[in-house]
């Protein structure tokens, strides 16, 4: 029987399985069908999964990156695109492994590089990452221009003492600002 499909992309065998695996995950991208770390049909190439939010004062990115220690992860901010890349161990090649029969080898290894452009301005110079438990967590603090502003409203074409007519209300003394009702001065003799 001849068989159509390849049984091997340059080193790597490729079984049936991983080959409808790879064309679902090409075909659905970021469906159920893709994998934690996919990777192409041609190379040992792996995708990085991301979680990506934003606060009033930073953007936040966070990446599964289970196997690797902080020295195996390059980070760089270039003109609002953080790239993430790095290289996961192939544990076939490992010393333990050799001479070893496989049965099943599923574990993702290879290169990686996610490259995401972020639609907010950030100081890529106060930028902070944390690495705990095989989770890279990055806090990039908004740029000055992209932090929210509270604006005071004032009246066009007006001082603030046309809003309340050139009328300051009486506060007796009072150094809060409350305002006290005066008492009204009645005429001399009269009684209440």
């Amino acid at each position: 029987m001849v068989n159509r499909f390849p049984s091997t992309v340059g080193d790597e065998v490729v079984s049936l399985r991983d080959a409808m695996d790879r064309l679902l995950a090409d075909s659905f991208v970021g469906s159920p069908f893709r994998s934690l770390w996919s990777a192409s049909p041609n190379t040992s190439r792996a995708s990085l999964p991301l979680d990506v939010y934003a606060t009033a004062d930073e953007v936040v990115l966070i990446a599964s990156v289970p196997g690797l220690g902080p020295d195996d992860i390059q980070l760089s901010v270039n003109q609002g695109t953080v790239t993430l890349s790095g290289r996961l161990p192939n544990v076939a090649s490992s010393e333990e492994a050799k001479g070893a029969t496989w049965y099943l080898h599923e574990l993702p290894h290879g290169t990686f590089q996610r490259s995401l452009t972020l639609p907010i301005e950030v100081d890529a110079n106060r930028a902070d990452a944390t690495f705990e438990h095989g989770i890279l967590r990055v806090r990039l603090p908004k740029a000055e221009q992209a932090r929210p502003r509270q604006i005071k409203v004032r009246v066009a074409g007006g001082t603030p003492d046309a809003i309340t007519g050139g009328a300051t209300p009486a506060t007796n003394g009072t150094t809060d600002g409350t305002t006290v009702e005066a008492e009204q001065a009645q005429p001399a003799g009269a009684t209440s």
